[in-house]
């Protein structure tokens, strides 16, 4: 469960608020659809551990967004 999130994060992290948001609602959405949970106030745990798993794949996608970009904006040297 937890690399799905990271992997979640790791896709739409350019959308960063969305995906936040998506995984805090939407992950327990899923656990009592499929049956794996029900309706108790460990939802609002599983809710947090999505939301945490989805920023480190967040945090990883922008990290490297700005590498990128920051590699791109580099003036070519000169010879």
């Amino acid at each position: 469960m937890i690399p799905t999130l990271i992997l979640f994060g790791l896709v739409a992290g350019r959308w960063w608020r969305l995906s936040l948001a998506a995984a805090a609602l939407l992950w327990p959405v899923l656990l009592v659809a499929t049956g794996a949970m029900g309706l108790e106030p460990g939802l609002l745990g599983a809710s947090a551990l999505a939301l945490a798993n989805t920023a480190v794949g967040i945090g990883v996608h922008q990290a490297v967004r700005r590498a990128v970009r920051g590699v791109r904006r580099r003036p070519a040297s000169g010879a």
